[in-house]
C-alpha cells in the first residue's frame, strides 16, 4: 500500500462491480428496487476505524459484522481477534465500500475523515452510522447533507441523549425538560447554561501540544493514509489515536470531542433543529495555529433571543441549566416553578421518532438524529471552535450558513483538503 491513493469515481465503481461479479453477489436492495430490504433479511455492517471507539461498536442489535478496517495493523489485528469467524479485515476503506453485501458502514475514524468517508459510503449504496462530531467543518457538513439527500441513504450520528438515557451528569433524561419547555412553563426566550454541574467539564481541558519533535512512524501505522485529507505534519504519537483531538487539523479539543453530546440535546430542547445561532462570541486565550487550547466561555445567540452559554471555567456554577422569564430549572429537575413534576406529567410526551437505526434502515424512515439536524448541532460545535480560534464576536447567517462580510471567518467554514483527496468525495 502506497499511503494515499487516488481512486476515481469510475474506478471505484468498476472495482465494486468486479468484486460483485467475482463472488456472484447481487445487493439485496437491487432485487426489490432502491432501498429494498426484505424484513426477514439480516442486516450486515462494517466498522471503519477500530481503535477504542470502533472496538466498542463491533456488535449491536440488528446487524451482523462482516468487515473491519483500519490503517493501523495493530488495531486491525485486535479487532479481528475480537470479531470471530467470517469477518474480514481491510487496510483501505474503499475496499470495504466495494463489497455489495454490506448494508451499514459504521465510521469510527478521526473527524477529519468523517465527511469524505460518509459521502463515499452513501454513494456506494451504504447506510451510515457516524461517530461525533459529524464533521470537522460546516462546509463538510453541508456536503454530507447534500450527498445523503441525493442518494436516499439512511444516516445517524452516534449521540443519543436527545431521546434516551440520562443527559451526562444532569441527573435526568431530556424528555421531561423538553416537555417543560414546549409547554411554555419557563416562558420565552430561554437561556441554557452548560457547565461543570451539567457534566460539561469532563474532557473540557483536552489540549494539544505546541512542540512535537518528529519521530519515526511505527511500522504498523500507515501514517500518510491516517492523515488523508489533513495537512501533512511530521509524525508524533500525540497526533494520532487517543490524543488526536488536541489538534485543529483533526478535531477541536474538548469542543470537538464532547460538544455534540451536550449541545445536541439543547438544540432539541430549544426546537432549533432547522436553524443556527446568529451571534457567537468566545472568551479564550490566543490559540495556537496547530494545537487546540483552553477557553473560558462561549456564547451562542439565536435570532429569537434564545442563548446557549458554554461556561468552561465554571464561573456561573450556580446558574440554572434552563432559564426563562417564567422560571428556572436546575440539575436534577430542581426548579422554582411550583408543582413542576405534576405539570410535566400532565404534558403530552414528545414524539422521539425512529431511535433504532436497524429499524430506520429496514423501513427507510429517517433516524431521529440524522444528517440534517445532526449537521445543525455539529454547526454549534464548529461555530464555537471558530469563535475560540478567532477570539472575537461573529455574526452568522443560518440560511446561507456563512459569516456575512467576514472573509477571515469564512475561511474556517471549509479548509482545502490535501491532494489527492477531494472534499466532495472520492475522485469527483
Amino acid at each position: 500500500m502506497s499511503g494515499v491513493r487516488r481512486l476515481s469515481r469510475r474506478s471505484f465503481l468498476k472495482t465494486a462491480l468486479a468484486s460483485a461479479a467475482g463472488v456472484m453477489i447481487v445487493p439485496r436492495r437491487v432485487l426489490g428496487g432502491p432501498g429494498y430490504l426484505p424484513p426477514s433479511d439480516e442486516l450486515t455492517k462494517a466498522v471503519i476505524g477500530v481503535g477504542n471507539m470502533g472496538l466498542g461498536h463491533l456488535t449491536y442489535e440488528g446487524a451482523r459484522l462482516l468487515a473491519v478496517c483500519d490503517v493501523d495493523a495493530a488495531h486491525l489485528a485486535v479487532a479481528l481477534d475480537a470479531s470471530g469467524p467470517g469477518v474480514r479485515g481491510y487496510h483501505d476503506f474503499r475496499d470495504v465500500l466495494a463489497r455489495p453485501d454490506i448494508d451499514i458502514v459504521h465510521i469510527a475514524v478521526p473527524p477529519h475523515w468523517h465527511a469524505l468517508m460518509s459521502i463515499a459510503a452513501v454513494e456506494a449504496g451504504k447506510d451510515v452510522w457516524c461517530e461525533k462530531p459529524m464533521t470537522r467543518t460546516i462546509g463538510e457538513g453541508l456536503r454530507v447533507v447534500e450527498a445523503v439527500r441525493r442518494t436516499g441513504r439512511m444516516f445517524r450520528i452516534n449521540t443519543w441523549f436527545r431521546f434516551q438515557d440520562r443527559f451526562y451528569g444532569f441527573g435526568t433524561p431530556v424528555k421531561p425538560l423538553k416537555k417543560a419547555v414546549r409547554a411554555g412553563l419557563l416562558g420565552w426566550p430561554i437561556k441554557a447554561t452548560v457547565n461543570g454541574p451539567t457534566g460539561f467539564d469532563w474532557k473540557f481541558y483536552w489540549s494539544g501540544k505546541t512542540y512535537l519533535p518528529p519521530q519515526p512512524v511505527p511500522k504498523e501505522l500507515d501514517y500518510d493514509f491516517w492523515l488523508g485529507p489533513a495537512p501533512f505534519k511530521p509524525y508524533h504519537p500525540h497526533r494520532v489515536h487517543q490524543t488526536f483531538r488536541g489538534y485543529w487539523d483533526y478535531d477541536g479539543g474538548g469542543l470537538g470531542d464532547m460538544g455534540m453530546h451536550y449541545l445536541d440535546p439543547v438544540q432539541d430542547l430549544l426546537d432549533k433543529d432547522g436553524t443556527s445561532p446568529v451571534e457567537i462570541s468566545a472568551d479564550a486565550p490566543q490559540q495556537h495555529p496547530d494545537a487546540c487550547g483552553r477557553w473560558r466561555r462561549v456564547r451562542l445567540k439565536y435570532a429569537d433571543g434564545c442563548e446557549i452559554i458554554l461556561d468552561g471555567e465554571n464561573k456561573d456554577i450556580s446558574a440554572p441549566f434552563l432559564e426563562g422569564p417564567e422560571g428556572r430549572i436546575y440539575r436534577g429537575l430542581r426548579s422554582d416553578i411550583p408543582d413542576l413534576d405534576n405539570k410535566i406529567a400532565a404534558c403530552p410526551d414528545p414524539d422521539p421518532g425512529v431511535t433504532d437505526f436497524s429499524e430506520s434502515v429496514r423501513t427507510r424512515v429517517k433516524f431521529a438524529l440524522n444528517e440534517e439536524n445532526g449537521h445543525r448541532s455539529c454547526t454549534l460545535v464548529n461555530l464555537a471552535k471558530i469563535a475560540v480560534r478567532l477570539g472575537r464576536p461573529l455574526r452568522f447567517d443560518p440560511e446561507a450558513q456563512r459569516f456575512p462580510d467576514d472573509d477571515e471567518a469564512c475561511r474556517l467554514l471549509d479548509e482545502p483538503p490535501r491532494a489527492p483527496w477531494h472534499p466532495g468525495g472520492i475522485g469527483r
